[in-house]
C-alpha cells in the first residue's frame, strides 16, 4: 500500500472513500432505475417544464405544483459532482412531496468543465432568488421556501445557506429550512481524486466555494443527512459540516439513513414513510 495521501487515506483509498461510483459498483443500474422513476413522475404530475431563470440554456427549472396553493415550496438541486446529472433524471421523489401539499422545483445548471464550481454556485443562488420572486405565479408561497440538494447539490445547498441574501434586496431569512444529503463539503479533497479531471478544482476555487470557509448563516433549521452504507470518509464530511452548523448556532439535525448508499438516498427520499422524508415533512410543518 502506498503512503498516506490525504486524510489518512492512501491515493488508492481516496477513490473508494470520495468517488461514489467506485464504492457503489451497481451505480449504473441504480441510476437507470432513478431515471425511469423520474420519467414516470414527469409524465404523471402537473408541471411547468424548462422555465428559464437565467440566460444560459441550462439555467432552467421544472415546477411541480401542489393541488392547493399556499403550501411549502421545495427547491431541489441535483448532484453529479458538478459534472453530470440533470433535473429530468432526479425528480423521482416529487410525487411523495406534491401529494403532501408541497410545490417542488427542480433546478438545472451548467456543468463542469464547461463552467467552474464558482459559476454553478452563482447559478443555483440565482435560481433560488428567481423562485422567491416568481413562484406566486405558479401558485407557490414565497414565504415558505425550503432548499435541498444531494451530493454536489448538498454543497450548493450549503453555499445557499452561506449567502447574504440582503445584498440582493431579498429577506435575510428567505430560506425557511434546508436539507443537505450526502454533500460534497471538502473541496480540497476533490483535487485529490479522478473526478477533478472534469471539475478542475483549484486551491483558489476551493477557497472561494468551501462551506467550511464560508459557513452557514443561522437563518433556518438545517438537516444534514448521509447514508449509513456510505464510506467512512464520505460520512466524515457530513459529520464535520454538521459540527460546523452546530458551532455556528444553527438549529441542526444529523440524520444517518440506515442502509442507504450514495445512490439509494434518492429512493429513500421518494418514500413518504422513510426517516429522511419524514424529517423533511416535519421541518416544513406537515
Amino acid at each position: 500500500m502506498s503512503g498516506t495521501a490525504y486524510k489518512d487515506f492512501s491515493k488508492d483509498e481516496l477513490e473508494y472513500q470520495y468517488n461514489p461510483r467506485e464504492s457503489v459498483p451497481e451505480y449504473p443500474e441504480l441510476a437507470k432505475r432513478r431515471a425511469e422513476a423520474s420519467r414516470k413522475a414527469r409524465s404523471a404530475l402537473k408541471s411547468w417544464l424548462n422555465v428559464p431563470y437565467g440566460s444560459s440554456p441550462r439555467e432552467i427549472l421544472d415546477i411541480y405544483p401542489a393541488d392547493k396553493p399556499g403550501g411549502p415550496v421545495l427547491i431541489y438541486i441535483h448532484g453529479g459532482y458538478w459534472r453530470t446529472g440533470s433535473k429530468d433524471d432526479n425528480c423521482n421523489f416529487a410525487p411523495a412531496f406534491v401529494h403532501r401539499g408541497v410545490t417542488v422545483v427542480l433546478v438545472e445548471y451548467d456543468l463542469c468543465p464547461k463552467v467552474g464550481v464558482t459559476d454553478i454556485v452563482r447559478q443555483t443562488r440565482a435560481s433560488i432568488a428567481w423562485v422567491y420572486r416568481n413562484i406566486m405565479r405558479y401558485s407557490g408561497n414565497p414565504s415558505k421556501l425550503y432548499v435541498s440538494g444531494h451530493s454536489a447539490g448538498g454543497h450548493l445547498t450549503a453555499m445557499a445557506l452561506a449567502h447574504d441574501w440582503e445584498k440582493e434586496g431579498l429577506p435575510r431569512n428567505l430560506i425557511k429550512g434546508a436539507v443537505a444529503t450526502s454533500g460534497v463539503y471538502d473541496l480540497e479533497m476533490v483535487m485529490q481524486i479522478s473526478v477533478n479531471e472534469q471539475v478542475r478544482m483549484t486551491p483558489e476555487i476551493a477557497r472561494e466555494n468551501s462551506p467550511f470557509l464560508h459557513p452557514p448563516l443561522p437563518i433556518c433549521p438545517v438537516i444534514v443527512a448521509v447514508g449509513g452504507a456510505e464510506p467512512k470518509g464520505w460520512q466524515q464530511m457530513s459529520e464535520d459540516y454538521f459540527r460546523l452548523c452546530k458551532e455556528r448556532g444553527l438549529n441542526c439535525q444529523y440524520l444517518i439513513v440506515p442502509g442507504a448508499n450514495h445512490y439509494t438516498m434518492s429512493e429513500h427520499l421518494a418514500d413518504a414513510n422513510s426517516p429522511l422524508t419524514q424529517a423533511m415533512f416535519k421541518q416544513m410543518g406537515l
